[in-house]
């Protein structure tokens, strides 16, 4: 199949590229790295009237490590950030996470702030973002704005972007000293969309848990994250209260999450596996914990 027909814009500044947005109105989309707008577009789900092709942008594939958080910008790649060396010492998670996105060739191409912008509940760069306390990075010829990712996501495949604002990056906010993550999810076959996914943000201060946090993929309509604090805090990992701690935190998860039914998985199915995936995780980080000490 086809896309219907449309007018190509190719700005060469974040400015041009925002005075066109500003134009268009809600007749635009914004095309990056395509993975998820290409085929709306050739299965004629979406017929937008004109695409601002931003890959001639300059200024837009850099990825920046501070001390607070990994900066990534609207062209970096997937395999450009998961081969990146800095953000991986900083944010493990990061590669964790976008390892498990669709396959090689679809990670060369796509981008890591349109799969955020895109908000699809079985994205796993969403639930990242909210796992990192992320933040969005928006222009437009009003000005420019940051919006938390509490803010940024309105619902399933629904972001609170205004039509003439551009993301030009993300920022995936650093954890505290002491912090382990792991990343999961469970698919039919590899690379498809997860039935659930679980990321994990576990800290250790002298031997015990002080903080836990999840997010989850497939499970929940936006990001959502779960403080699995209550039932983790105070207990060493890899210990028998850590079993007795990981079992309550993956029946807290059980409670916690919204799965539909659909023609791939139940309810409950993915509720179960949600669990298993979140003991999995968490089981992990222990482990990465121990070695520390």
């Amino acid at each position: 199949m086809k896309p219907a027909p449309f007018v190509h814009h190719a700005p060469r500044t974040v400015g041009e590229a925002a005075a066109v947005l500003g134009q268009v109105g809600h007749d635009g989309k914004v095309l990056a790295g395509g993975q998820s707008l290409v085929p709306i577009l050739n299965m004629r789900l979406a017929a937008p009237a004109h695409l601002v092709d931003i890959n001639g942008v300059e200024g837009l594939d850099g990825i920046v490590v501070g001390d607070e958080a990994v900066r990534v910008g609207a062209l970096v790649r997937h395999a450009a950030l998961a081969r990146s060396e800095e953000a991986y010492a900083a944010l493990p998670l990061l590669r964790q996470a976008t390892l498990n996105v669709a396959h090689p060739a679809i990670r060369n191409r796509g981008t890591t702030v349109g799969s955020i912008a895109h908000a699809d509940p079985a994205g796993e760069m969403p639930a990242v973002l909210a796992l990192c306390d992320g933040v969005v990075e928006a222009v437009s010829t009003r000005g420019t704005r940051e919006i938390g990712w509490q803010d940024f996501f309105a619902g399933p495949l629904e972001t609170t972007l205004s039509i003439d604002e551009l993301a030009v990056a993300v920022r995936f906010g650093r954890f505290p000293a002491g912090t382990h993550t792991a990343f999961r999810e469970s698919a039919r076959r590899h690379g498809d969309y997860a039935l659930a996914g679980v990321g994990v943000r576990v800290t250790v201060a002298d031997g015990v848990v002080t903080e836990a946090r999840a997010s989850f993929v497939s499970v929940t309509d936006v990001p959502s994250v779960l403080d699995l604090g209550p039932v983790l805090a105070g207990t060493e990992p890899g210990s028998t209260a850590w079993g007795v701690a990981v079992d309550a935190a993956a029946q807290a998860v059980r409670d916690h999450v919204q799965p539909e039914s659909d023609i791939h998985a139940t309810s409950d199915y993915r509720r179960m596996l949600v669990g298993e995936l979140t003991r999995r995780v968490l089981d992990e980080s222990a482990l990465a914990a121990e070695g520390d000490r």
